[in-house]
């Protein structure tokens, strides 16, 4: 049975990483659907197959607009947490995560660009969840990323103490927050601009071991890194899941 969940597992990161990596484009018709019709049977989206071309699956309860892939945050009372939004309308969305959902009512989807939509969950299956929105959105400045930073990556503000390791030595700092690229950290060390530095985090489960990254930025005592190498999306959802709330990963 764990070898079986194992495997599940892998094909669903195989699955996201691959849709992330190749979609950047949107779908959409015309009229939305509520977020209890969003993902209510498996498998009912508009897709597109190997040539391309739009495929629709029989079964669908009304047409939606169809979001290919991006990666946004849900933020709960314990925290913020990395999802996948599949599919959107005007009345809800429906996401894959890398853990269960977490509690609260209402939730906020908080995109990239900025947007901040209120919802309640409406049903969950698996790595999936589909969310009723609060209020109706435009989902056109939500495929278009129309917001205050319409290019920001997806980052998460989480606080942690961290290890710095230099050539002179070992400091602490604190992460303001992160992301799959880089983080902001504070520290009352002396780091120089485009210096290589190696992080550690004890907590959250070994995402950040010995992580090799560069100085790119200073503000006072703050400052900016880049990893070498970039954190998968399904290793820095599971690290913020462990670190604000341990039990969904269960």
């Amino acid at each position: 049975m764990a070898m079986a969940d194992a495997a599940n597992t892998s094909r669903f990161e195989d699955d996201t990483n691959r849709e992330l990596g190749d979609h950047t484009e949107t779908q959409s018709v015309p009229a939305p659907v509520d977020a209890r019709e969003i993902g209510a049977n498996a498998g009912s989206s508009t897709d597109q197959d190997g040539d391309g071309q739009e495929t629709q699956n029989e079964g669908r309860a009304a047409p939606r607009f169809t979001l290919l892939i991006r990666a946004a945050k849900i933020v709960s009372s314990h925290g913020e947490f990395v999802c996948v939004v599949r599919d959107v309308s005007e009345t809800g969305v429906a996401v894959r995560l890398f853990h269960a959902v977490p509690d609260g009512d209402p939730l906020e989807l908080h995109m990239p660009g900025g947007g901040v939509h209120e919802m309640q969950n409406v049903w969950q299956r698996d790595n999936e969840a589909g969310f009723q929105f609060t209020n109706p959105i435009d989902v056109n400045r939500m495929i278009h990323q129309i917001g205050e930073f319409p290019k920001r990556g997806l980052r998460l503000g989480l606080f942690f103490p961290i290890m710095i390791k230099t050539l002179r030595g070992t400091s602490e700092a604190v992460v303001e927050n992160i992301s799959q690229q880089g983080a902001r950290f504070e520290s009352e060390e002396d780091f120089a601009i485009d210096q290589t530095v190696r992080i550690t985090c004890e907590e959250g489960g070994g995402a950040l071991k010995d992580v090799r990254a560069k100085i790119r930025w200073r503000r006072d005592s703050q400052y900016g890194v880049v990893f070498d190498d970039t954190l998968t999306l399904s290793d820095f959802s599971r690290f913020a899941a462990r670190l604000q709330c341990p039990r969904l990963l269960d």
